[in-house]
């Protein structure tokens, strides 16, 4: 039995206010021009986390919009069905962003008349990170190791994020977005026999298969997204309230990314729940995202002296 794309979005609201929409969860803002001050970003990429909710999302893209007016900003919604739906109808859906970013000048294909873009980077929980993880790879697919050897200015805000994933936060997140308790029962039961499924195969054969581990692991790749490397400042955004992702497992994770030479930076919040820092703290958390974009700018700058040297 096929279950059914499950959409949390109350009815009537179907895009974010200034997008376009161009694929299934996709949505679009250009500016339709170049930013002329280079110490600004002129894409941003927002990858949502599961179930949520188009007016939820809305109030980063607007604060975006007013910090950056003119960055163009992609944004990707992640329905629950992330976890179940095959690999190739997920990559099909999220070919869009894709031919958004072609669009945008942000690949080798582009026009060398074209300034090398300026990549910021937003993802939210263990959702938006499967919807980045998979989109790397396609990129990788398609453009090879040629983004990874150009320094680009970018960076990676990871709100809430990784974490490996328990029985108990695996109920919590789904049961927060599928109101449905029939559908709700189906769709956990499933999750929980693929969860043993998994375990079990991991001891058998011995190595990890398991999707959140491996998504974890997968995080700690430097060029996650091919234009990013140990160049790019990571800012991990989390709290000690989530009672979805754990705190300590976002701490060890940064932990392990500065021993692997990555520049990791935490902002622990205290009173905040599973992606709400910014209820509670807003000044702190966009302090902190313009923080890292400037750290990226500061690296910018210093890549281009080496160059002229």
């Amino acid at each position: 039995m096929s279950l059914p794309l499950i959409e949390s979005q109350k009815p009537g609201v179907r895009s974010l206010e200034g997008f376009s929409t161009i694929g299934t969860g996709i949505y679009l803002r250009s500016t339709g021009e170049q930013c002329q001050d280079t110490t600004l970003p002129n894409v941003i990429l927002i990858f949502g986390w599961m179930g949520a909710q188009l007016r939820h999302l809305q109030n980063y893209t607007q604060a975006y919009t007013k910090l950056y007016p003119n960055a163009s900003q992609i944004v990707v919604r992640c329905n629950p069905n992330v976890f179940w739906t095959t690999t190739g109808t997920k990559q099909r859906r999220l070919m869009p962003v894709i031919d958004a970013l072609e669009a945008l000048h942000c690949f080798p294909s582009s026009s060398s008349a074209e300034p090398p873009p300026r990549i910021l980077t937003h993802v939210f929980s263990n959702g938006g990170s499967l919807q980045m993880t998979l989109l790397g790879h396609m990129l990788r697919r398609k453009y090879g190791s040629a983004l990874i050897q150009k320094f680009i200015t970018s960076t990676l805000i990871l709100d809430s994020c990784p974490a490996t994933g328990s029985l108990k936060t695996i109920k919590l997140a789904f049961s927060a977005v599928i109101r449905n308790p029939i559908l709700r029962i189906i769709v956990l039961t499933m999750l929980y026999t693929m969860h043993f499924v998994g375990l079990g195969l991991s001891l058998v054969l011995g190595k990890r298969i398991m999707v959140m581990e491996n998504l974890r692991i997968e995080m700690w790749n430097p060029h996650v997204l091919p234009w990013m490397g140990l160049h790019t400042p990571r800012l991990y955004l989390f709290s000690r309230k989530d009672k979805l992702i754990p705190w300590q497992d976002v701490t060890r994770h940064a932990e392990i990314a500065k021993e692997r030479g990555m520049d990791a930076r935490c902002e622990l919040f205290e009173e905040s729940e599973h992606v709400a820092h910014i209820r509670v703290e807003p000044e702190r958390y966009w302090a902190s995202v313009q923080d890292i974009w400037a750290a990226a700018i500061s690296k910018g700058k210093v890549e281009d002296q080496r160059l002229l040297t």
